[in-house]
């Protein structure tokens, strides 16, 4: 036995684990982790720290949730044969099978959609043009013929069937990429700087160390299996907003000048990545500054020793206070980051703020249009996508575009689009001509360029509202009758799981179902709320109007916009400024006498 039990601990673990070779008995499988009879063994093998977790939270007392329960009983790592067989016969899961193959990156979406979705991982959000041209030839032989672009800059394919859902990740495999770990209590996909490696404002190029995070959970299965779900971000400081502070862990590059410290010894100056943590937006929380400092090239040791801390000690008994954000509240900073140095076996390099630059502006329109790149006479093109939804056909043609008149990488953004890099001076006409060919363009108003949603209700079955189609509403309703100067965030999420990042919108708009009368019927519609930001204008949005209708609700966007046009302190006033300025109450007794402009 581990001498981190006490002895009431040990007689509670042993019952524990035999009735976990108990469940896996009943099932047809063998003892876990070599388990020996009467299964009295403590856990080993790859999932030894997670089985110690769940036998701690049983010894305290704690019930753990069906999820851990259903890891328990069988690893969905150990279950692909069984997937394929539920495959070959047509059958769709049921909730226990649902959790494990979200292991593989497929989800049962019934009954929005009675198929599955598979999301993919590409770490920093960087595939091939030849990639994506594969990915589109999967979509449409396997799926729906389409896929979405995330707020992960990550992609989904949808409407797969059960027969088809193993030859899809099989394909995925032959192209070079996976969707192993994209769901379910594991690590999601990797982001980083879109723009990594050719932004003349980045103080750091991101892309070897999403890369090397991204391989090194694919190559330990430790590392799967979490409390619960947990992202991780570089950012480099170029000039499009990699959202790292939404993340659990996010790591920013800064630059620390002459004279730092860290207890009494010189810290050697130059690029470093500063320490955040906990964010996570949905619960109302942006990462924190830690004031901890990173070596670039310490960055996975630092993040595995974080996870680490995580794994042994996050909720297994309450999903909704499973992430890490709750062990940062109950615990504090200063005894998480011990227990992380602990892991570590060293001390992690604290400086005062004072020695850390600022860092540089975001551009919040660069995601869109041409950009001269950091290499001379080369630029990056930011492809516009109707709230991120791709063809199969459009994503052969943006490969071919990549392909002849760049340098053949495809960088997937989390504001739901995509940039074509490497194009000489000479070919922007011809991929500006290309892209207005499939219905496409490098140029769209103020308004879409900041427009975000979910899947929705069209396909997620928590979504109480059509967020895609909604956005595309306000949009339309919105660019005939205002013009913006100014970049306005719209975010709309569909549920509580905040995909779209809501709170961080300058509007975000929840999905709601709003009553409409007494005997209890409901409309689908939104929680609208103002004034989020991120960076350094980071914090939550608040609470505006409840139950508004999806068909009212591109009226109500119109009369806030127009109102901050008409009272902002001045021309360069931004929306959350304004917003911020101003109670809720007064904002919209501003907004009730601004009238819509027919």
């Amino acid at each position: 036995m581990s001498n981190d039990f006490t002895p009431d601990q040990k007689r509670y673990l042993e019952g524990f684990m035999s009735g976990m070779q108990s469940a896996r008995a009943a099932r047809g499988l063998g003892p876990l982790g070599g388990a020996g009879e009467g299964g009295a063994l403590p856990p080993s093998g790859p999932d030894k720290e997670h089985g110690e977790a769940q036998a701690r939270t049983v010894a305290a007392g704690g019930k753990l949730v069906d999820q851990e329960k259903w890891k328990q009983a069988e690893h969905p790592f150990d279950a692909y044969a069984r997937f394929k067989e539920q495959a070959s016969s047509g059958t769709y899961p049921k909730p226990e099978d649902n959790f494990r193959w979200r292991y593989h990156g497929l989800f049962y979406v019934a009954p929005a959609q009675n198929s599955y979705m598979c999301r993919l991982r590409i770490p920093n959000g960087i595939l091939k043009a030849w990639q994506l041209e594969g990915v589109a030839d999967l979509a449409e032989r396997y799926g729906g013929g389409y896929s979405h672009v995330t707020t992960r800059a990550n992609l989904q394919i949808r409407e797969i069937s059960a027969e088809n859902a193993p030859l899809l990740l099989e394909g995925l495999a032959d192209l070079g990429l996976t969707a192993k770990g994209s769901g379910a209590d594991n690590i999601r996909n990797v982001t980083g700087s879109a723009t990594a490696g050719i932004d003349p404002l980045e103080l750091l190029d991101t892309r070897p160390h999403a890369r090397a995070w991204h391989h090194h959970i694919l190559n330990d299965r430790s590392l799967y299996g979490l409390p619960r779900k947990f992202n991780v971000a570089f950012d480099g400081a170029g000039s499009i907003a990699t959202l790292e502070d939404t993340n659990d862990i996010g790591f920013q590059a800064v630059e620390v000048g002459e004279g730092a410290s860290c207890a009494g010894r010189p810290v050697e100056p130059g690029i470093w990545y500063r320490l955040a943590l906990g964010g996570i937006t949905g619960h109302h929380d942006l990462a924190r500054d830690t004031g901890i400092i990173v070596a670039p090239s310490d960055a996975v040791a630092v993040a595995e020793a974080i996870v680490r801390v995580f794994i042994d000690n996050g909720d297994r008994t309450n999903r909704a206070k499973a992430r890490l954000k709750y062990v940062l509240d109950a615990w504090g900073f200063d005894k998480f980051l011990a227990a992380v140095e602990e892991k570590l076996g060293r001390t992690l390099i604290r400086v005062e703020t004072g020695f850390v630059k600022p860092r540089p502006v975001y551009d919040r329109l660069a995601h869109i249009g041409v950009h001269v790149q950091a290499q001379p006479g080369l630029n990056w093109i930011g492809v516009a996508l109707p709230v991120g939804r791709l063809t199969a056909a459009q994503m052969r043609v943006l490969a071919a575009i990549s392909q002849q008149c760049g340098d053949g990488d495809i960088r997937l953004t989390v504001w739901q689009n995509l940039l074509i890099s490497g194009v000489p001076d000479g070919r922007v006409d011809d991929v500006l001509a290309n892209l207005q060919a499939i219905g496409l363009s490098a140029e769209t108003s103020v308004l879409r360029a900041g427009l975000i949603a979910c899947t929705g209700a069209t396909g997620c079955k928590f979504a109480a509202a059509h967020t895609k189609e909604d956005a595309l509403a306000i949009a339309e309703h919105c660019d005939r009758r205002l013009t913006l100067e100014t970049p306005v965030n719209i975010h709309l999420t569909g549920c509580h799981h905040s995909c779209a990042q809501h709170y961080i919108g300058d509007l975000g708009l929840i999905g709601a179902k709003v009553p409409i009368n007494e005997e209890g019927d409901t409309v689908p519609g939104y929680n609208l709320l103002v004034g989020g930001g991120y960076g350094v204008e980071g914090g939550m949005a608040r609470d505006f109007q409840a139950n508004v209708r999806a068909e009212d609700a591109p009226a109500l966007v119109e009369r806030i916009l127009r109102t901050w046009q008409m009272h902002r302190a001045s021309p360069d006033e931004s929306f959350v400024a304004f917003a911020r300025r101003h109670e809720v109450a007064a904002l919209k007794e501003l907004v009730d006498a601004t009238g819509d402009d027919a």
